[in-house]
């Protein structure tokens, strides 16, 4: 996983779920685009650096699916002035893309969208009217896509897991400390929303997928609980046992397999040393290991 700083958390969480799990934005895109995309479709990953008109160099995230480009973009609040930097970035995706076809360049712009992580509006379209020398006008369209719109059950039901770690940015206001009512009906959602995730990743064998994502949602939690402790501490016994006691489980299996490994290598023959050196293990622990077993 990347390694995130507070100060651009929610960015580097989306970037990190798009470029490392972009099979969950699927369903997203589904979502906001009304595609009907399987989740297992193939996702061909884009980068590219574009100026925008300030001089600031952006990298932005593309997907590549079924010859369609995706780009998708986070913004924590509203601010009027993102679709003008949707539109830079889409003219320069769409310069690079440019193809002659029939003897005159045809430009395809991607389909794009902003996705806010407050508030909880519905889908709207946000535009732009570009008029041409000659009078004629086009309207730029991106659809703004509201995280808070969306409830629990409906994120569940349609699967949009991309969502969840955003999900707690709708407790920011609320009395976690000594509310109780509302601290535990958060806690009461994300137990829920935690026995869902195991029942889509663990078991059926995807550890890691499982293991990232409620990674993700503790980063983001632990930066908008950071200074409430009760609720924090809360969240964290919800979210991150399953975490802890999965390492525990790896842990001790890692344990039971060198302990075959060193019995095995010393009835084979081996030296205490001749063993520690092979399996990269101080002597004094395979001696150790040894006299357990044999005792």
């Amino acid at each position: 996983m990347a390694n995130i700083t507070n100060n651009t958390i929610f960015d580097d969480v989306f970037r990190t779920m798009l470029e490392k799990m972009p099979e969950l934005a699927v369903p997203l895109i589904n979502e906001i685009f009304g595609t009907s995309y399987p989740e297992d479709i193939e996702i061909i990953q884009r980068r590219n650096e574009h100026q925008t008109k300030q001089g600031e160099i952006i990298t932005d995230s593309q997907l590549l699916i079924a010859e369609k480009i995706y780009h998708l973009e986070c913004q924590s609040t509203q601010n009027s002035e993102m679709v003008v930097r949707m539109i830079e970035y889409d003219f320069s995706i769409g310069l690079e893309t440019m193809e002659k076809e029939e003897g005159k360049y045809r430009m395809y712009l991607p389909h794009s969208s902003i996705l806010y992580l407050r508030g909880n509006k519905k889908t709207e379209k946000l535009t732009i009217e570009v008029v041409a020398p000659e009078g004629e006008t086009w309207e730029y369209k991106v659809p703004a896509v509201y995280v808070g719109h969306y409830t629990k059950e409906e994120i569940l039901e349609k699967r949009l897991f991309f969502l969840l770690p955003f999900y707690i940015m709708r407790y920011e206001k609320a009395d976690l400390e000594t509310g109780n009512q509302e601290l535990n009906e958060m806690l009461e959602e994300y137990r829920e929303i935690e026995e869902r995730l195991e029942k889509e990743f663990l078991e059926i064998g995807k550890e890691k997928e499982y293991r990232d994502l409620i990674e993700l949602i503790i980063r983001i939690a632990d930066y908008i609980l950071r200074k409430r402790k009760k609720a924090r501490k809360g969240f964290g016994d919800v979210m991150g046992g399953k975490v802890l006691e999965l390492e525990s489980d790896r842990l001790m299996q890692q344990g039971r397999t060198e302990v075959i490994q060193i019995i095995k290598l010393l009835k084979q023959g081996m030296t205490i040393g001749e063993t520690a050196r092979k399996l990269q293990l101080p002597e004094e622990e395979v001696q150790q290991i040894w006299e357990e077993t044999e005792n």
